[in-house]
């Protein structure tokens, strides 16, 4: 059995806020696989999915600093190793829409991971991170910027982002994590530079919009 935690704030106030990311990509997760959520148990709302094996796909509902207390009920109730329970977070040392995978590792400052970190007694389970970029180093501030939707600019390489976690935590679900890790913590690809050529017809362009 595995478990998928995707973390975020409940209520109609957080939806589709930086640090509701897990969230989303828990709801994708759903979508794709025809599953609901039901009412909120053990901290956490629950969807199940058979792929080979169970999966739970949870959604804390603790608030983000509690996070620990739901990932912990369902994995001590299960009987599931750390191993085998993958986080989903936001990260705000990546930029919007950059995705990163651990096997594992210490929290970066996440109140969420913390408090798993404190819960489980171990930091060796899967996070699958996006970037959510970084205010400035000022505390009040990044306090209000993680409850912050995404920007216009942001939004399409966010959608993206969540979509390719997906991708990468149903990888996850039938792969080695090694090869997760290998397949998805590349660099997102740079558009190719428009040739120099092309550039100079451009500017050579006339009034008429023939090429002189």
């Amino acid at each position: 059995m595995k478990i998928i935690a995707g973390l975020g704030n409940p209520g109609r106030e957080y939806w589709n806020t930086r640090h509701n990311i897990g969230y989303m990509v828990a709801d994708e997760l759903a979508r794709r696989w025809g599953v609901s959520f039901s009412k909120a148990d053990r901290g956490a709302e629950c969807a199940e999915y058979r792929a080979g094996e169970k999966v739970l796909l949870i959604k804390p509902v603790t608030y983000m600093s509690l996070s620990g207390m739901a990932v912990a009920e369902y994995a001590n109730f299960y009987k599931v190793a750390p191993e085998d329970i993958a986080v989903i977070h936001d990260d705000m040392d990546l930029p919007a829409g950059y995705v990163r995978i651990r096997k594992k590792g210490g929290s970066g400052g996440h109140n969420g991971i913390n408090s798993i970190l404190e819960h489980l007694g171990t930091d060796e389970f899967p996070r699958f991170r996006i970037g959510i970029g970084h205010p400035v180093h000022d505390t009040r501030v990044v306090i209000n910027y993680v409850l912050t939707t995404f920007s216009e600019g942001e939004k399409e390489a966010v959608e993206k982002a969540v979509k390719t976690v997906a991708d990468a935590v149903e990888m996850w679900l039938k792969e080695d994590m090694d090869l997760v890790m290998q397949e998805y913590n590349k660099k997102p690809a740079r558009e190719k530079p428009e040739k120099e050529e092309e550039k100079k017809k451009k500017m050579r362009e006339n009034h008429d919009g023939k090429t002189l």
